[in-house]
């Protein structure tokens, strides 16, 4: 009887699984589902957030290597979803890094391309953002946010004759007010979707129901550039529960009877509640699901599958409707209800993810990497210049390599100094290959230049040019010859600004015996100054690491001689050795600080004037004699005790790191015994010389025909010995009162207001008073009073604020031992190897200090910050023989030789493209109302920026280059914002007439142009000549 009620049940299981299996079938899942009205709509935007770099280098994310630091591989990513896609006509993706979709598509076959091509055309892949990388938006400076973007965007154009009309910044740790509305709105973006705000504003923002905005980022150009922008409710990933990757830990949509854990029911009622939960805090009823993250999809099917069965169950469910979709279909969905949405200006800096978090420290991290990024852009923009009037050709060296790794350089953990060591030395790496071929590019074309008087024919240029990456740690190899007689250091100068500029030129030389001339033999005024042990020092250790090899050789002295170069042209001296000295010997005065004098010092050869105390060695005001501007002034140093979190709850703590800056105390760094003050004086320049203490040397320069301070700083290594990080700053107090009020520039573009311990969107809980008042600086900051302004320019980008009234601060360079916790699991303690030891990192810099009457100060903000972003291009070569130079053409100016820019009025792109078409930028420099002098339109009269050169057809395009600026304005949707009408008429620049070719400019207006211009008349390069 046992046996046979054995046999009965077993018989019974065979049974239903027999029928089981003769009742399964195929199933199709309905995934048509459109946008459905009178229902929530869910929006399922598939994609993968691609970092071109950061805990891996950019080849390693792409190839799938090192995977014992992350397992990810893009290549995978893109192998995995192009027959994902293929599989249902409506599944969809969005893809945004160019870098890797770059290194992807040139390595398929055209059958491949010709399918990918099809799943464009059809909407199911559609690039988004476009750009090269993704970004940062505190550490970048506007010109290279547009050249990146460009390159992405016109890459895209040219592959599948598409534009990209959303923006995607959905990592970047904050975002900027010129991402909005320059790479926004004037890239032709319909919308802007990001993932980090300050965690306040977000949860203030949810009860609102207002993380959709109306974006107006722009006060000078305001309507006319405002774009629909959304901050997404918790970050750029799926909702808890619906992560599908293979190795991730949500439920996948079990729906086959046969098996066990059928759950069909379950995760869709996890599906409603989640889709119910975003509604509340969201108008409309449409919201979108990012549904990916960090290097998902590389086996894409497992999403997709999941995907599709949550859209057939969930429509069968009908209490929600699940589609797939796109943020180009969301953001039309949006739009088409015509709704009013709130109204945002200014940015959303700083951020913070939790309390005790801001994220305000990457601002200053990595400041080497920063530097060199600045370096490069500066250099790129001139190569680009030199490479167009030269002629571009394919079979030699070009800009794109440059071009290349500068666009990758912008990623938001690049720039931003977020990366692991090894990145960050990859991005160095990378900027140091384009710079080489960039280097040669420049060479050539000044060698072609100053050889020849024909524009056309010029290969194989008999001069050899040299030139001197490493020159600011004094080490430049060209000048270093002790010049025997008959030979002589000839020095080409490169202006790459639209005006004529004249400005101090400082070499290291070994002989003080020496006479410069200019390109007439006439000779000129110049300077020697000592080179001090501890820049020998710095120099010695940083050339070997750098160049590989220990310098043969030590300079003694600066040589400092004043040059004038044409706009977009370049001058040349030459250097000789002389019977006599220059005409300044090098005279010193020494004080030193044993604190019985109660003298002061006064510094300063031409208007300005510096006062020294000699009790204590800092100055104590600053003086124009000119204008009669005069303000107390006293700079410092502290340092900010890094916070290591040991004290917090196990569950809340938080380091300074990479990422955050938190502060456990200040302490002013104090003179270590009685500092001496060092005055060295001469006809073009004073220096005074302060050996703060054994990391900290500083140089302070006033300049003869300049009313600014120059600040040189060295800083390092910092120590470490006692076990705490340390994140050094350095303080400049005046006398003006302002009020907890200053102003920080926007990716070194528009200044915005800021308001210390204060939101304008919502009330602020201060719980880091420092940290949560630090703003990213690239251009410069300022405070000011009812009577005087006092700024702050700055040669790369850095954090900066205003804690106390009348002081601006700076934070110079960190070093960190714990790690911050947002992923990069490494403190941020950077060294340098070389001579057999390693130190921890030596950081070199400069920033500049002016006070003007009040409305005086942009004159030098614009005009001084140009010449920061683009110094003065060097090149060098020995002669021998009597006659002062062998140059056909010594003197050189790419325009016309009667005429200059504007003063408000720069050229930030001139590059012969590959059509040999030539790319233009030019930018106004001021917004509305910054000067009473040039906030107003301006003029560009092209046919003297291409004298000799006929402009065959000219056509306005979008600031990335990528459509017609008509044809953009006709397709961007016009959105309403909750906010009284913009009734200000936005001034704009007019059509350019076909005849006149003039080019007008409204403030803070970018307009680009695509140009065909005839080819240089024989004799070119003469009537560009400069004599």
């Amino acid at each position: 009887m046992k046996d046979m009620g054995k046999f009965e049940i077993w018989f019974l299981i065979l049974m239903v699984c027999g029928l089981w299996v003769v009742e399964a079938k195929y199933m199709v899942y309905n995934t048509s589902q459109g946008i459905v009205a009178g229902k929530l709509n869910v929006h399922l935007v598939p994609h993968t957030h691609d970092d071109v770099g950061w805990l891996k280098t950019v080849d390693q994310y792409y190839v799938g290597s090192n995977n014992s630091i992350q397992v990810a591989c893009v290549q995978n990513v893109l192998d995995s979803l192009i027959p994902a896609l293929l599989a249902d006509k409506n599944r969809k993706f969005i893809y945004v890094e160019q870098a890797f979709f770059q290194r992807w598509w040139r390595n398929q076959s055209p059958g491949m391309q010709s399918t990918v091509r099809q799943l464009v055309n059809s909407g199911q892949l559609e690039f988004i953002n476009g750009g090269w990388c993704m970004h940062d938006e505190a550490a970048t400076h506007y010109i290279d946010m547009i050249d990146q973007t460009t390159l992405g965007h016109r890459y895209i154009k040219q592959q599948f004759n598409v534009t990209p009309r959303i923006g995607w910044q959905i990592d970047p740790f904050g975002h900027s007010a010129v991402q909005a509305y320059l790479l926004g709105a004037e890239v032709g973006f319909d919308s802007l979707f990001f993932g980090r705000i300050d965690y306040q504003d977000r949860e203030k923002r949810k009860i609102e129901k207002s993380l959709e905005v109306i974006w107006r980022g722009s006060n000078s150009l305001s309507s006319s550039t405002q774009i629909f922008s959304g901050a997404f409710p918790q970050n750029y990933e799926p909702p808890s529960k619906f992560y599908f990757e293979v190795n991730d830990d949500s439920l996948p949509v079990q729906d086959d009877v046969n098996l066990f854990d059928f759950n069909v029911q379950e995760r869709v009622n996890d599906f409603v509640a989640a889709a119910l939960s975003q509604a509340n805090i969201t108008r409309t009823n449409h919201i979108m699901w990012t549904m990916g993250t960090d290097f998902k999809y590389q086996y894409a099917h497992t999403w997709f599958r999941n995907m599709d069965k949550l859209i057939h169950y969930v429509n069968q469910d009908g209490r929600v409707n699940a589609l797939y979709s796109s943020p180009s279909i969301y953001t039309d969905a949006k739009y088409a209800l015509d709704k009013s949405w709130p109204l945002k200006t200014d940015d959303y800096f700083p951020y913070a993810d939790r309390i005790n978090a801001y994220w305000t420290g990457y601002f200053t991290s990595r400041p080497a990497l920063k530097l060199y990024v600045r370096m490069m852009s500066g250099y790129y923009l001139a190569a680009r210049q030199l490479e167009f009037f030269k002629g571009r050709i394919e079979t030699g060296p070009t800009t794109e390599i440059l071009a290349d790794a500068l666009a990758i350089a912008q990623h938001h953990d690049a720039v931003s100094g977020t990366s692991k060591q090894h990145v960050a030395d990859d991005y160095a790496k990378r900027l140091f290959i384009g710079y080489k071929q960039a280097e040669d590019l420049v060479s050539n074309s000044l060698a072609c230049m100053v050889e020849s008087a024909s524009a056309s024919g010029c290969k194989n240029p008999r001069i050899n040019f040299k030139q001197c990456p490493l020159l600011n740690i004094s080490y430049c190899p060209p000048t270093e010859a002790d010049l025997a007689p008959g030979k002589k250091l000839v020095v080409v100068v490169y202006n790459a600004l639209g005006w004529k500029r004249t400005d101090v030129v400082r070499i290291p030389v070994v002989n003080k015996n020496v006479i410069v001339q200019d390109s007439t033999g006439k000779e000129i005024e110049s300077q020697l100054l000592p080179i001090v042990k501890e820049s020998i020092a710095i120099r010695n250790y940083y050339a070997t690491a750098y160049v590989g090899e220990s310098p043969t050789s030590s300079p003694k002295y600066w040589l400092v001689f004043t040059a004038t170069v044409p706009p977009l042209g370049f001058s040349s001296y030459v250097i000789t050795s002389g019977k006599q000295a220059v005409a300044a010997s090098i005279p010193q005065t020494f004080y030193k600080t044993d604190g019985s004098q109660s003298d002061s010092v006064e510094v300063g050869p031409g208007n300005l004037k510096l006062l020294y105390s000699a009790n204590g060695g800092k100055f104590t005001q600053y003086f124009n004699k000119r204008n009669q501007v005069r303000s107390s002034l006293e700079q410092s140093f502290s340092y900010y005790s890094a916070d290591d979190g040991s004290k917090d709850a196990y569950k809340d703590i938080q380091a300074s790191g990479a990422y955050v800056f938190r502060p456990n105390g200040s302490f002013p760094i104090h003179p270590e015994g009685k500092v001496p003050v060092t005055v060295l004086r001469g006809p073009l320049l004073d220096e005074v010389h302060q050996n703060i203490n054994s990391w900290i040397y500083q140089i302070t320069r006033v300049y003869k025909e300049k009313e600014h301070v120059e600040v040189e700083f060295t800083v390092g290594p910092i120590p470490i010995d006692n076990g705490i990080g340390k994140e050094l700053v350095t303080q400049i107090q005046t006398d003006i009162k302002s009020n907890k009020t200053f102003y920080t520039d926007s990716n070194g573009r528009d200044f915005l207001k800021r308001i210390r311990d204060y939101r304008a969107d919502w009330d602020l809980q201060v719980n880091q008073p420092a940290a949560g008042n630090y703003y990213p600086i690239n251009l410069g900051l300022f405070l000011k009073d009812n009577n005087k302004e006092f700024s702050v320019l700055v040669d790369r980008s850095v954090g900066g604020s205003s804690l106390v009234d009348g002081q601006l601060e700076l934070m110079l360079h960190r070093r960190l031992l714990n790690d911050d916790g947002r992923g990069v699991a490494e403190a941020l303690n950077e060294t340098v190897c070389a001579l057999g030891k390693c130190m921890g990192l030596t950081v070199q810099g400069k920033y500049y200090i002016r006070i003007d009457s009040l409305g005086e100060g942009a004159k030098w903000r614009r005009s001084f910050g140009q010449e920061i972003y683009s110094p003065l291009l060097l090149a060098f070569t020995e002669q021998d023989g009597d006659k002062f130079t062998k140059f056909p053409v010594p003197t050189f100016t790419g325009i016309d030789p009667s005429y200059s820019l504007p003063d408000n009025v720069a050229i930030i792109t001139l590059q012969e493209l590959e059509d040999h078409t030539v790319l233009l930028r030019l930018a106004h420099l001021y917004e509305v109302d910054e000067d009473k002098d040039l906030s107003t339109k301006a003029s560009v009269e092209l046919k003297r920026l291409f004298p000799k050169r006929k402009i065959n057809k000219i056509k306005e395009m979008s600031l990335s280059a990528n459509q017609e600026r008509v044809e953009m304005e006709k397709k961007r949707l016009k959105w309403k914002a909750e906010a009284p009408s913009d009734s200000r008429e936005v001034a704009r620049g007019g059509p350019v007439d076909p005849t006149k070719l003039v080019v007008e400019l409204a403030p803070m207006e970018i307009r680009t142009f695509v140009i065909d211009l005839s080819q240089s008349v024989p004799e070119g390069w003469k009537s560009h000549m400069s004599l």
